[in-house]
């Protein structure tokens, strides 16, 4: 799949008359920053410059998002990918592991990435004060705990572009992927499997079942499946959230914002400031059409 194919197949927009996801309507600091920093964080994967220079390297839209987040890691096996990213059907994940290390090395995609990346999203945010937030979200990254923490203790393990808007990309990046270890933690320790997580969070978002968990690769009959067994658990209902699915699910969040406080705490009295700035230039990304649309998909992650 190209860049311009994803555009035409994700950047969806839910109906006008959908409520707002439940997360725009929560007071949790770890979530407000989460939502706010999910733009920026994900430029490399949504932004057109990003895209067309891992393309040059033979990388198309789906091969570059797993082969460049996962190099963070190394270059370990497709079980361990599998593993860390968690929520992907597994074959379709190793299968695309593979297909981009056999296009380019570690070291040429985290470069061009990178490189890509902050020229990109540099453009877009020409004449802000990115310093400002950079030195709360260096601190928070620092303070965070990399226990447990797969994929962000391999992006930290990475260092810090030179550049000011490299570092808030990469800043946002890293605190991106601690609060998803720390939901995948969560989650595994209260019994769920990958295509359950993403039933569940789709339903708990207010998304149509079955659209979230599809773009992980995730056939219908699995995402059946995940909602049978979600069922037998008393989570769900004719394919809605029942009350104790949501209580669920709720906790879920509170048990991954728990995690997180170390990262709130370490952003002191620049928190609110910071998250403010942040979420205005991941505005201009949607208005920019390097990020979908959707309220649901940024909710989502």
């Amino acid at each position: 799949m190209d860049y311009d194919a994803a555009v035409s197949v994700l950047f969806r927009v839910m109906p006008e008359d959908a409520p707002p996801p439940p997360t725009t309507l929560t007071v949790s600091p770890a979530r407000r920053l989460r939502d706010a920093i999910e733009p920026v964080a994900t430029h490399a994967v949504w932004a057109r410059g990003p895209n067309e220079a891992l393309a040059k390297l033979g990388l198309n839209f789906l091969t570059g998002y797993v082969w460049g987040r996962a190099a963070a890691l190394g270059e370990p096996p497709a079980a361990v990918v599998v593993g860390a990213f968690g929520v992907f059907e597994p074959n379709l994940l190793g299968a695309l592991y593979e297909m981009g290390r056999q296009a380019c090395g570690r070291t040429e995609v985290l470069t061009v990435r990178s490189e890509a990346t902050t020229a990109s999203l540099a453009g877009l945010l020409e004449g802000a004060a990115v310093v400002d937030a950079v030195g709360p979200l260096r601190r928070a990254v620092d303070a965070a705990d990399g226990t447990g923490h797969v994929l962000f203790s391999g992006l930290r393990a990475l260092g810090w572009p030179e550049d000011p808007v490299g570092q808030l990309w990469r800043a946002c990046e890293a605190l991106r992927e601690h609060r998803g270890d720390s939901h995948l933690a969560a989650s595994v320790s209260a019994g769920l499997g990958p295509a359950e997580m993403n039933v569940l969070n789709e339903l708990w978002l207010g998304m149509p079942m079955g659209s979230h968990a599809t773009t992980f690769g995730w056939p219908q009959e699995a995402v059946e499946a995940a909602a049978g067994r979600l069922h037998e658990r008393g989570f769900l209902d004719a394919g809605q959230l029942t009350a104790a699915g949501r209580r669920f699910r709720d906790e879920l969040e509170e048990s991954t914002d728990a995690q997180e406080q170390a990262i709130i705490d370490a952003m002191g009295d620049d928190f609110e400031a910071t998250v403010a700035a942040v979420d205005a230039w991941s505005t201009a990304c949607v208005a920019a059409g390097a990020y979908p649309p959707d309220p649901y998909k940024r909710a989502g992650g």
